[in-house]
């Protein structure tokens, strides 16, 4: 595994910038003064929540594949609460990890979730316990027509 990133950001006119990633793969981030004003990228903000939501939504399908559970569907939806004073960084998150599928286990989604809260998502970890993070989920079973809902909640570090 790398232990080293690169990335290079160029200047594209106001407060456009493209970034190129050492995989090869371009990022526009924008943002602008005027909360009007259209946007030709991705504040960092919102990525910030983009990177928290990829790393962990693939850290858990990853888990449940190997878990061998039947999932069909799988979304994930972020909010995140933002302080009032600079610098506006985010105070809380809300994460809801949506799956569907056959007989998934409640026990397996809990599970695969606290994984990659507690061991694989460096994203989590780089924000947690800063930002307080809440993981939600709902297990919906097409077959059934029931859903399943429940929360993965983290020991308070002492």
């Amino acid at each position: 595994m790398e232990t080293t990133a690169e990335t290079h950001l160029e200047l594209q006119g106001d407060l456009h910038f493209i970034a190129h990633t050492r995989s090869g793969h371009d990022v526009h981030l924008d943002s602008s003064v005027d909360p009007s004003a259209p946007l030709a990228g991705v504040t960092p903000m919102e990525l910030q929540l983009v990177t928290l939501a990829g790393c962990t939504g693939m850290d858990v399908i990853s888990i449940l594949r190997k878990m061998r559970q039947d999932v069909t569907s799988y979304d994930l939806r972020l909010s995140g609460e933002r302080a009032t004073t600079h610098p506006l960084v985010y105070t809380s998150i809300l994460l809801t990890h949506a799956f569907a599928g056959t007989s998934i286990s409640e026990q397996s989604v809990r599970r695969a979730i606290e994984l990659s809260m507690t061991r694989y998502c460096p994203v989590f970890a780089m924000l947690h316990p800063t930002v307080a993070i809440r993981e939600r989920y709902d297990i919906t079973d097409p077959g059934t027509n029931s859903t399943i809902e429940g929360e993965v909640v983290l020991a308070t570090p002492a």
